[in-house]
């Protein structure tokens, strides 16, 4: 006897549990945004990252309560702790011990350990809001150019290319000189911090436009796009209710790459002297004075220069993660 084309022993079972009255289990549909979150927890590399970056914007909301607790106020001098005759920390490694967790700074003796915290506090809050600047004013041209096109794709298009060609670094330069020390409401170190954010964000827009600006053009002649045109529906709902909810994935990607470029433009900005005025810290800041110094304490150095690399790794490796989670065509 030749055994049956089909297993029917699985339908019976079926039909047997129905008929017991036991309901079949309802097929449980996922969001692509738990499909991303479910991708990104298997992506161990980039977690890691994630969870370096969220202990560093920790250590930049709480720095007060850090320096409180583990350090000393960052301004205060502590010439007890330099040598009198070479003006390096005295001690080995830089002055290091359990007062001074990353050691003092050469000749007037700062908590570099308060300084790295505080320094944390500038860097990304400039590099996030720099972004924010740089992917509001992105989207909202990008779409606007992507989906009306004709002359106001073109002019568009040619105001991204000449921002894309213009020298950021000698324009910010040049603008922090003739920047005056009370501006907006601001003085200090404020204004310099408000200048980086308005001109990094600026001069970032045309990245995050050129990006959102391919992905209308593509997205304004789908399916959903069309039948909403044909039901009635205005422009600005096609952009904000059809178009901007499908550009949220790649906005989020290019933002959270875009975040460790800017931390790296602070910190180059306040390696030349652009940045935050001093007594305010930050990591570039901190590198600037530390070359003077390298040769007798080279972990006045290593120290920021460490927490720039680290933060900008983190972010990389969490931007990367990100993309790979937020993809269409990965495997689910």
């Amino acid at each position: 006897m030749t055994a049956p084309l089909h297993d029917t022993g699985a339908a019976e079972t079926a039909a047997v549990d129905v008929a017991a009255g036991v309901p079949a289990k309802a097929i449980e549909g996922r969001s692509p945004w738990r499909i991303a979150w479910v991708r990104l927890r298997r992506d161990k590399v980039a977690l890691g990252g994630g969870v370096v970056v969220l202990l560093l914007v920790l250590v930049a909301v709480f720095a007060p309560v850090i320096v409180g607790l583990l350090g000393h106020p960052p301004n205060d001098y502590h010439e007890d702790q330099i040598d009198a005759l070479f003006g390096t920390p005295k001690g080995s490694w830089g002055g290091i011990n359990s007062d001074f967790l990353f050691g003092v700074e050469p000749v007037n003796g700062r908590d570099v350990f308060s300084r790295v915290v505080y320094g944390a506090r500038v860097s990304l809050l400039v590099a996030f809001l720099s972004a924010v600047v740089a992917v509001v004013i992105g989207t909202a041209v990008g779409i606007v150019a992507g989906y009306f096109g004709g002359w106001i794709d073109a002019v568009v298009s040619r105001v991204m290319d000449l921002l894309l060609a213009f020298p950021q670094l000698l324009f910010i330069l040049a603008l922090i000189s003739v920047v005056p020390n009370s501006l907006w409401g601001l003085s200090g170190s404020g204004v310099r911090m408000a200048v980086l954010i308005a001109v990094i964000g600026f001069f970032g827009w045309p990245y995050v436009g050129r990006i959102v600006r391919g992905q209308t053009l593509s997205l304004r002649e789908r399916e959903y796009v069309e039948a909403a045109r044909s039901l009635g529906a205005g422009r600005f709902y096609i952009l904000f209710r059809e178009l901007l909810p499908n550009l949220v994935a790649p906005i989020t990607v290019y933002a959270t790459l875009m975040i460790p470029t800017n931390v790296l433009t602070e910190a180059a900005l306040s390696f030349l002297g652009a940045g935050v005025k001093p007594p305010t810290s930050s990591w570039g800041q901190m590198l600037s004075k530390a070359v003077a110094t390298y040769e007798n304490d080279p972990l006045f150095m290593i120290i920021p220069g460490l927490a720039i690399f680290v933060t900008v790794l983190a972010f990389n490796l969490f931007g990367d993660g990100v993309r790979d989670a937020l993809d269409p065509k990965g495997a689910r």
